[in-house]
């Protein structure tokens, strides 16, 4: 198969390019390094089988000359800096929802009619149904980045109506392991590098998330784009279980033998837009067969053994 792969050069999409390619696929891997990083893809820029292309999604003609000859879309490139979204509001337009409808014509003008695109499960928003199951009602959005993913998913459904696309919609909790360099785990840990006697919390620590191993993910997404047949596939995927921020700060000062001072800056969620309670109905995908191999604190101990091994990372986000 040849895949084209957008933001192949960021944490996941570099993850999956590695896969593929392990697996004996061709890829075009398309980044405006914007985020991205280089040493991701150091090892798949060595395969023949591999093909980088640098360049913008918001330049639609690239996007179109770029996707001759391929299979199957990949779509991962996003801003999906949710903390300061309301500093820029036209990056989440642009880079999520406009983007995507570039991507969708690019497939369009080469006849390429099967894509995964990567949501969030911060398109439900606040709501009141916990867990969240992907037919939940939706409420009024609370954030531009899960607006703009929302936006997204809309543009694909319709593509997959008006063009007989085929789509696979994955609405991620947040990503954790190897090549992580965005979120509290990561900020967590560099804070505590600096100055491992004080750590400044956002909010009051209580807020509840969930989280899944990079390599879990990927596996759900094959799982999934081999065994769900429908014109549009929408799937949760996490685990099924939740954790306080203050869990996996306990986590990352027990690995790192460290007892700070904690100060939290008070209310209960970190930035606007922050969703204080974020879990998934994931049965969708586990009646397909799938499971995740780790839990939360088995994903965020993968994370930061990951760091403490890689500290060239850190100075990349510095």
């Amino acid at each position: 198969m040849r895949y084209f792969i957008t933001g192949c050069a960021g944490f996941i999409g570099s993850s999956l390019t590695d896969r593929l390619l392990q697996e004996g696929h061709d890829v075009i891997g398309y980044d405006n390094f914007s985020t991205g990083v280089e040493e991701f893809i150091k090892n798949a820029r060595k395969s023949p089988r591999f093909t980088l292309i640098e360049d913008d999604l918001l330049n639609r003609e690239a996007v179109i000359a770029a996707m001759k000859d391929v299979d199957v879309v990949l779509h991962l490139a996003a801003n999906a800096d949710v903390r300061f979204g309301t500093n820029h509001p036209h990056k989440d337009l642009e880079q999520n929802a406009i983007a995507t409808f570039h991507v969708l014509e690019g497939m369009r003008a080469n006849n390429v009619k099967r894509i995964a695109f990567a949501s969030t499960g911060s398109i439900y928003g606040e709501t009141e149904v916990i867990p969240t199951p992907e037919h939940a009602p939706f409420p009024v959005q609370t954030s531009l980045y899960g607006a703009s993913k929302l936006a997204a998913e809309g543009l694909i459904q319709a593509y997959c109506e008006g063009f007989n696309f085929q789509a696979y919609i994955f609405r991620f909790v947040s990503i954790l392991g190897e090549r992580y360099t965005h979120g509290h785990v990561f900020d967590f840990y560099k804070q505590l590098l600096n100055d491992p006697h004080n750590l400044t919390v956002l909010g009051n620590g209580k807020q509840r998330k969930s989280y899944l191993y990079i390599q879990d993910c990927i596996d759900a997404i094959f799982w999934a784009m081999e065994n769900a047949h429908e014109k549009v596939n929408i799937f949760n995927l996490g685990t099924d279980e939740y954790c306080e921020v203050n869990n996996s700060i306990g986590w990352i000062c027990e690995f790192l033998g460290v007892t700070p001072k904690l100060t939290y800056t008070g209310g209960d969620r970190g930035w606007i837009g922050d969703n204080p309670f974020i879990f998934l109905d994931c049965a969708r995908i586990r009646n397909l067969g799938w499971q995740p191999k780790l839990n939360i604190k088995e994903g965020v101990m993968q994370t930061i053994k990951y760091l403490t091994a890689n500290p060239w990372v850190l100075e990349q986000r510095a």
